[in-house]
């Protein structure tokens, strides 16, 4: 037994030290040993496998899933022309050339830039689920469903920005701040929106899974815009004083959770499920389970960083105070507040006045609201780290490891 597992190591070793290989045969090849080391007919082999063992396996995939995210990344990239060249070629839009050009500007500018944290979640998770045989047209088609992800984003995301009145976004001026759009970019927006489905037809409406993802993108689309009502309605109306009695943690649990978890988090995992042939609801109700607290953890950490963050590291600056927002930093420190510390609040929070803003970061100082992050901070990753633990039966824990990782600690 030991020289099977010995052997498996050295040969996936070997395999990640191969350049040449493509990354779809790293993904492929080392699940092959790992079902010839299953279904070997040895006696030793064909009992149940211990949990030892399957620690190693899982240890395997993660290992193979990291050594070929950067070609992962590469690969990502690589196939945005082919994505434009989808959208383009629409019957639609083969009729209105100048529209060809503005769709191109459009996709261009908003989909570029960013991490890709939640299209590369798309395809990453895929090959974990699968840990079968992938062909290149499953790749392919896990690709452009992540771009469809970003596609989603991006609509977010231009219209966030207009109602947030913000600067900038991804190190560069907002969308509508460009090419003298203003309002007008709400309409680009929605243009982003329908390509969405302009890519789900292209690239899997012949396919068992195209009707369950494309619900799937319809209701979080839903719940994603029912969360930004909610956080939109908890806001005040430009120059008027914030109703605190708004700024709860309940409330903001529930923005966060449509407006930021579904999209963010959700949203790639029940997509590669769904890629991967998975059907049972109790399996993505428990992906969802611990998919949505991440989501949470994941805005906290937003929030912070929009208060506090780097702007030259963020690549956007804070305007969280100024639009007078129910961010957990808010909800934190209204609990702690005497009455002076709540006057402030009152008279100071959703100004766009510089002073009044240095006045409110000063007081979350004042507060210890920085020490209450980090502490958050650590407690959630714990939780987190237990819960995807509790599931290693059921789903491939690198799966949640793997956002785990990317998230924990970020500073952007």
């Amino acid at each position: 037994m030991i020289n099977i597992r010995f052997y498996i190591l050295v040969r996936t070793g070997a395999m990640c030290q191969n350049r040449m290989l493509r990354s779809n045969q790293l993904i492929t090849s080392t699940p092959k040993l790992l079902r010839k080391f299953h279904s070997s007919k040895s006696s030793s082999v064909l009992r149940r496998p211990s949990s030892n063992e399957q620690e190693i396996t899982e240890r395997l995939n993660n290992l193979l899933v990291m050594t070929s995210s950067c070609k992962i990344k590469d690969q990502f990239h690589k196939f945005f022309p082919e994505i434009l060249r989808c959208l383009k070629s629409s019957s639609t839009l083969s009729e209105l050339p100048s529209m060809q050009q503005w769709i191109e500007k459009i996709v261009e500018y908003n989909l570029k830039g960013g991490k890709m944290n939640r299209g590369l979640a798309v395809v990453e998770s895929f090959m974990i689920f699968k840990n079968d045989q992938i062909s290149d047209q499953d790749i392919e088609i896990a690709i452009a469903l992540g771009w469809a992800v970003e596609m989603l984003q991006a609509f977010f995301l231009v219209a966030d920005d207009i109602m947030d009145d913000s600067l900038t976004r991804r190190m560069k001026p907002c969308w509508y701040r460009t090419n003298n759009l203003g309002v007008k970019a709400f309409n680009d927006s929605i243009l982003l929106e329908s390509l969405i489905y302009q890519i789900l037809s292209s690239y899997c409406k012949d396919r068992h899974y195209y009707l369950p993802i494309l619900e799937l993108f319809h209701d979080v689309t839903m719940r994603t815009s029912l969360g930004q009502a909610m956080d939109l309605h908890s806001t005040p109306d430009p120059n008027q004083s914030p109703d605190l009695s708004k700024f709860t943690m309940k409330t903001y649990d529930a923005i966060v959770k449509y407006k930021t978890a579904y999209y963010s988090f959700y949203l790639p995992v029940a997509i590669a499920m769904r890629l991967s042939g998975i059907q049972d609801e109790r399996l993505f109700k428990q992906a969802e389970d611990i998919l949505l607290p991440m989501g949470r953890f994941f805005q906290v950490q937003d929030d912070y960083l929009d208060c506090f963050g780097d702007p030259e590291v963020t690549g956007k600056i804070g305007t969280d105070i100024e639009d007078g927002k129910c961010s957990w930093l808010i909800v934190t420190a209204l609990p702690l507040c005497d009455s002076a510390q709540r006057q402030l609040i009152e008279t100071h929070y959703a100004s766009k006045d510089p002073s009044s803003v240095k006045l409110v970061k000063s007081l979350y100082q004042q507060l210890g609201i920085p020490k209450l992050y980090i502490e958050y901070e650590e407690n959630s990753y714990k939780q987190l780290t237990q819960m995807i633990e509790g599931i290693k039966q059921q789903l491939p824990t690198s799966v949640f490891q793997g956002f785990m990782e990317k998230i924990y600690k970020r500073l952007n």
